[in-house]
């Protein structure tokens, strides 16, 4: 941070903005920037003008690394540790382009995503689960039906718990609905992992529709993979549990 003879007229004629200027403009509080300053998310301090010992001054590109951060921690569920690594490799001009170009990817995949519904009715008649299950689920927003009904994804969800309940694997023993909670929850931050990865892999690497082909093209393995690797997992445990 360095000491300057200009004064506050100054560093008002310099462009500088004032603590308060900066929160305004980025519209993030001045208690956070200070902390992003702290972890060295905001570059150099010695781009920070310090004319008395309470006044300090920031530049006005300051408003733009902002609002980057919170882009990246709030869109991509980046911890500011993560964040201050990829600010210190890449330049920031660069990073805002990465992320326009992720953007265009995700929306050209959720595009290409199957978007045709089952009817309430279709899906009642077709599977052996009861009504107040469906709704149940619906309110803990595991199932995400619209007036249309139910998504591609909703349906295998449905048909999964169907073939759970035809096993046994009913309220009878105390199985619930809560119970796909514990995978919602379990599955979140290997998914956010998961993007946040496949986006760094190939956004700025392979063109927008070659990025969309290997997202696509990577589904139904994926899910075969987490599938195998769970059962792999479920027959370990219980073998140690055998042992106990």
């Amino acid at each position: 941070m360095a000491e300057a003879a200009l004064g506050s007229a100054g560093a008002r004629e310099s462009g500088l903005l004032k603590m308060s200027e900066l929160a305004e403009r980025s519209g993030v509080s001045a208690g956070t920037i200070k902390h992003y300053l702290r972890e060295g998310l905001l570059g150099d301090l010695d781009d920070v003008v310090r004319t008395s010992r309470n006044m300090a001054w920031y530049p006005p590109s300051y408003v733009a690394r902002i609002g980057l951060i919170k882009r990246l921690q709030e869109e991509r569920f980046m911890p500011l540790r993560v964040i201050r690594e990829l600010l210190r490799s890449d330049d920031p001009a660069r990073v805002e382009a990465l992320i326009a170009l992720e953007d265009r990817i995700v929306e050209r995949a959720v595009a290409a995503h199957p978007a045709g519904r089952t009817s309430r009715a279709a899906v009642r008649e077709a599977y052996d689960v009861p009504r107040v299950v469906l709704e149940r689920l619906e309110q803990l927003g595991v199932l995400t039906p619209n007036t249309r009904g139910y998504d591609p994804d909703d349906v295998q969800i449905i048909e999964a718990i169907s073939r759970f309940r035809a096993g046994g694997y009913d309220e009878a023993i105390g199985f619930t609905v809560y119970d796909t909670i514990r995978y919602r929850e379990a599955l979140a931050p290997l998914v956010a992992e998961e993007v946040r990865v496949l986006l760094g892999r190939i956004a700025g690497t392979v063109e927008e529709d070659r990025a969309v082909e290997i997202i696509a093209s990577g589904a139904e393995p994926l899910r075969e993979l987490i599938g195998a690797m769970h059962s792999k997992l479920l027959l370990a445990e219980l073998r140690r549990a055998q042992r106990r």
